[in-house]
C-alpha cells in the first residue's frame, strides 16, 4: 500500500470516530470536501461501504466498524510515538561548540558544565581554548566566550562572569634580587612572562588605570608563552613577573608564594559575556546551558 492509502485510513479513522465529516474536517485540519472525496476513493478501492450516510449524521457499517477495530490501535500508538518524539526534540541533547580563552574555560564554563552533564547524557560540549578573536559563524561554533568590551557589536551578547581585576605577581625568591615596581613603567627594568596573541602574533600589552588614567606597557622577558598555567608556574619558581587574573592568584599571594604589586593601578573591568549571533530561536540544549551560565552569575558572591 502507498502513502495515498495510509492517509485515507488516517481520514477514515477520524470520521468513524468523532461520526462526523465536519468534526474529522477539523481535528484533521482539512476541508470537507477533501475528507469525502478520501473517503469514496477509500470504499472503491476496498470495494466495500465503509460509511453509512444520511442527511443528518455518519456511523461506521459492519465492514466499516471492523475496519476501525484492527487500524484505530495502530494510529493511536503511531501518535503516542510522535508525541514522544516531540518531547525527545524539546530535550536538551546534541553537540554545541564554544570557543573561549582559557581563564574563562577554566572558572567559569567548566564549574557549569560539572553540574549540567551528569543530568543530561545526550548533551555534548566541545570547549575550544583560544585567545584570539574567532568569526564563530565561519568557523562553526554556537557561541563564543569573551570579555565584554572584546564582543563585535554585531552579537548578541549576555555577562555571565563578574568584573575582574588583573595582578602583577613575583615570588619573594624574585623580589629578593629586584626592587618592587611603584608604577607601571617600572616593568621596562624588570624580567616579565609574556603571552603570545595568537591572532596578531604580538605580546600581550598589560594594561593599567589609575584615577582615570589609563597606562600600556609593552613588556619583556625572557619566558613567553601561550597559556596561563605555564605563566603562573614560572612566576611561582622566580623566574619572573606575571600579569595574571587575580583570582587566580590570591590563595598564592595569600599564603605566601607570591607576592603583588601595582595594586593600585589594577582597576576592574567588565567581566566575560556568552555572544552568540542573531537568531530567532535557538537549541534546548544551548537554552540550558545560557540559563546555567545566567543562574551561576546570579548566585551570590559571584556578581
Amino acid at each position: 500500500m502507498g502513502t495515498e492509502v495510509y492517509d485515507q485510513l488516517a481520514i477514515f479513522s477520524a470520521v468513524a470516530q468523532e461520526c462526523s465529516f465536519t468534526r474529522a474536517a477539523a481535528r484533521l485540519n482539512m476541508s470537507q470536501p477533501a475528507i469525502s472525496r478520501a473517503m469514496r476513493q477509500l470504499e472503491e478501492r476496498l470495494g466495500v461501504r465503509l460509511l453509512a450516510r444520511s442527511t443528518r449524521s455518519v456511523a461506521p457499517t459492519e465492514a466499516g466498524k471492523q475496519l476501525l477495530k484492527v487500524i484505530a490501535p495502530r494510529f493511536q500508538e503511531i501518535d503516542s510515538e510522535l508525541q514522544a518524539l516531540s518531547r525527545y526534540r524539546d530535550k536538551p541533547a546534541g553537540k554545541l561548540r564554544i570557543t573561549a580563552g582559557e581563564h574563562c574555560a577554566i572558572t567559569v564554563l567548566h564549574p557549569v558544565l560539572a553540574t549540567l552533564l551528569p543530568d543530561n547524557p545526550e548533551l555534548e560540549i566541545e570547549i575550544i581554548v583560544e585567545y584570539g578573536f574567532t568569526d564563530i559563524v565561519a568557523d562553526g561554533f554556537d557561541a563564543g566566550v569573551r570579555l565584554g568590551d572584546k564582543v563585535a557589536m554585531d552579537m548578541i551578547a549576555m555577562p555571565i562572569g563578574p568584573d575582574m581585576r588583573m595582578a602583577v605577581v613575583g615570588s619573594p625568591a624574585y623580589f629578593a634580587h629586584h626592587p618592587k615596581p611603584l608604577a607601571p613603567n617600572d616593568l621596562a627594568e624588570h624580567n616579565c612572562i609574556t603571552l603570545r596573541m595568537p591572532t596578531y602574533g604580538g605580546l600581550l600589552s598589560w594594561e593599567f588605570e589609575k584615577n582615570g588614567r589609563e597606562v600600556n606597557v609593552r613588556v619583556s622577558g625572557q619566558l613567553v608563552f601561550n597559556t596561563i598555567a605555564m605563566r603562573l608556574e614560572s612566576a611561582l619558581q622566580g623566574l619572573g613577573l606575571a600579569y595574571i587574573p587575580e583570582d587566580l592568584v590570591m590563595t598564592h599571594i595569600a599564603e605566601g608564594r607570591l607576592v603583588r604589586v601595582l595594586d593600585d593601578w589594577c582597576e576592574p573591568f567588565t567581566g566575560y559575556h556568552l555572544y552568540y549571533p542573531s537568531r530567532n530561536q535557538s537549541s534546548p540544549a544551548f537554552k540550558l546551558l545560557r540559563d546555567a551560565l545566567c543562574q551561576q552569575l546570579a548566585k551570590p558572591g559571584q556578581g
